[in-house]
C-alpha cells in the first residue's frame, strides 16, 4: 500500500542496515497515523460517542531482531526538540528476582530521564505484552528506528501514532497475534500504566484502524467501534496547529477528568445505584437537568470529596487533597458533549444523503458548542485557539467555512475545521491572519490516510 512517507522511510532503513540495523534477519516497518478529533474529545473517557479522522501523518517504526536481550531505540530528529536521540534498555530491566516487575516500578524505569522519556511509548509495549499475558519472555531483543511526521504537543496523538506502530511492529516479528481493537487497548494501556498519561481510547482506536477519508465512529464504552462515516460529498475536515503545546498528562486535563469522575461518584451515591453503567454520557441531557443538576457541587476540595466519598472509580487518575474541582461544569460536559456527537453525526448523515447545507451549519453548531465548552467551562481552551475558531468563523458558510473546534486534550494544540470545497481561497488569508496576529506559523493538516491494521507492515531487505 503506498502512503505518504513510506518510501522515504523505507530509504533511510536501507541506508542503516549494518549500522544502527546489526542484528539479524530483515526490518519489518509499520505505519500509524496521528489523529484529528473532530468531535467528542475529552468525553471519550465518559463514555461518549467520537468521532475521528486518522491522519496523512504518521509515525513509522522499523524493527529488526538482536542477537543479545537489549532494546535499543533510535528516534529520529528528536534532537530538535533537545532530547537524547538514542536510547538501550536490557529486557532483564523488567525482571527482578520474583518474577516481571510491576507497572509502576517499569514507569520509573523508562521515564525517569527526561532525555529519554519518550523511549516509554516504544519499550513500554513490550512490558505491555508481558504484563498483559499476550505473550512469554521475549526470547531476544530488538532495533528499533522510529521516524515520525506528527508534530509533538500539537493535539493530535503522536504518542498513540508511536505505540500503535511500535507495537504492530512488535507483534508482527514475534508472531503475537492480536486483533486491531486488542491492539489498540494495549496501547492505551502503554500511556496510562506505563507513560503516567490518563487519556481514552479514541487516539489508539483511531491510529489502528482509522479509514483513509472517513470518520470513525466509537462508542467509548469502552471501545465499540461503530462503523466509518463517509463526509458529505465536496465537503472535508481539516485541522490547524495553533503551535500552542499541550499536554494529555497536564495539570489541567488532569484536574478536568478527575472532576468528571468526582460527579459519577457523587451522582450514583446519590441515586443508590449505577443505572448509567458507569458513564457520564449514558444521562440524557434532559434527564440530567430535571434530577441530577443539583446534586452535584459547583466546587469542592480534594480533601472533603476524599472524606465524604473516598476515591472514584477511574483507576488511572487520582485526587488531589489540597486540589479544588469544579465538579460540576466537568460532570456536564461529557453529558452534553455526546449529545453534541449525536446530533453532528446526524446532520452529516442528512447533509451526504439531501446535499442540503443547512444540516452542515448544523453540524458546525455542534463544534462552536463543544469549543465553548472546553474553554468557558472546563477550562482547556488558550488565546491561540480561540483565536482560529473566530477566524474561521468570520467568514462562516458564506465561504464554506461550517465551524471549527479546539481538539484532543486543550489547552492548546490543534483546531479542527469543518468546510467545504469552496473553501481553499479563503484558507490562506486565515492562516496568514493567525500568523500576522501571533507570530506563530500555523500548520495545516489537510490529507488522510489508514490506520495501522490497513497498512499491514512491510518487510524490509
Amino acid at each position: 500500500m503506498t502512503v505518504p512517507g513510506m518510501e522515504a522511510f523505507i530509504r533511510t532503513v536501507r541506508s542503516e542496515q549494518g549500522r544502527f540495523f546489526d542484528g539479524e534477519g530483515p526490518v519489518t516497518a509499520a505505519r500509524a497515523p496521528g489523529r484529528l478529533d473532530v468531535m467528542g474529545g475529552i468525553a471519550d473517557y465518559s463514555g461518549s460517542l467520537v468521532l475521528e479522522s486518522p491522519l496523512a501523518e504518521a509515525a513509522k517504526v522499523g524493527l529488526q531482531k538482536r542477537r543479545d536481550g537489549l532494546l535499543r531505540i533510535r528516534s529520529l530528529g528528536i534532537a530538535r526538540e533537545g532530547l537524547a536521540e538514542d536510547c538501550c534498555i536490557p529486557l532483564s530491566d523488567f525482571y527482578s528476582g520474583e518474577g516481571l516487575i510491576a507497572y509502576e516500578a517499569v514507569r520509573c524505569l523508562l521515564t525517569r530521564s527526561p532525555q529519554t522519556r519518550w523511549a516509554a511509548y516504544l519499550a513500554g509495549a513490550f512490558y505491555a505484552l508481558l504484563a498483559e499475558g499476550l505473550t512469554g519472555r521475549f526470547p531476544c531483543g530488538a532495533n528499533l528506528l522510529l521516524s515520525s511526521d506528527v508534530p509533538l504537543g500539537a493535539g493530535v496523538s503522536s504518542s498513540a501514532a508511536i505505540e500503535v506502530a511500535a507495537m504492530k511492529a512488535i507483534a508482527s516479528v514475534f508472531g503475537i497475534g492480536m486483533d486491531g481493537l486488542t491492539l489498540a487497548r494495549l496501547c492505551q494501556v502503554v500511556e496510562n500504566r506505563v507513560v503516567g498519561a490518563p487519556c481514552g481510547i479514541m487516539d489508539q482506536v483511531t491510529s489502528a484502524l482509522g479509514e483513509a477519508g472517513r470518520l470513525l465512529i466509537l462508542k467509548c464504552q469502552p471501545h465499540d467501534l461503530l462503523g466509518q462515516a463517509p463526509l458529505p460529498d465536496g465537503c472535508r475536515v481539516m485541522g490547524i496547529n495553533s503551535h500552542v503545546k499541550h499536554s494529555v498528562g497536564g495539570s489541567r486535563y488532569t484536574r478536568v477528568r478527575v472532576a468528571a469522575f468526582m460527579g459519577l461518584k457523587i451522582l450514583t451515591e446519590s441515586v443508590g445505584d449505577d443505572p448509567w453503567g458507569g458513564y457520564l454520557a449514558n444521562i440524557a441531557p434532559q434527564e440530567y437537568r430535571d434530577r441530577y443538576a443539583r446534586l452535584l457541587p459547583s466546587r469542592i476540595k480534594g480533601s472533603e470529596f476524599l472524606a465524604r466519598y473516598g476515591e472514584t472509580s477511574d483507576p488511572v487518575t487520582a485526587i488531589d487533597p489540597e486540589a479544588v474541582y469544579s465538579v460540576r461544569v466537568c460532570t456536564e460536559h461529557p453529558i452534553y458533549e455526546n449529545h453534541r456527537v449525536q446530533v453532528f453525526l446526524k446532520c452529516l448523515e442528512e447533509a451526504g444523503r439531501s446535499g442540503r447545507e443547512r444540516y452542515l451549519i448544523r453540524a458546525g453548531q455542534q463544534m462552536y458548542g463543544s469549543h465553548w465548552s472546553y474553554g468557558k467551562r472546563c477550562g482547556l481552551g488558550s488565546r491561540e485557539t480561540d483565536a482560529l475558531v473566530n477566524l474561521v468563523r468570520k467568514p462562516g458558510p458564506e465561504k464554506g467555512f461550517y465551524g471549527a473546534k479546539i481538539t484532543g486534550g486543550g489547552s492548546g494544540g490543534t483546531v479542527a475545521v469543518l468546510a467545504g470545497g469552496d473553501a481553499a481561497a479563503e484558507l490562506q488569508s486565515i492562516l496568514s491572519e493567525y500568523e500576522a496576529m501571533t507570530g506563530a506559523r500555523p500548520q495545516l493538516f489537510d490529507g488522510s490516510s489508514p490506520g495501522a491494521e490497513a497498512f499491514g507492515e512491510t518487510i524490509i531487505s
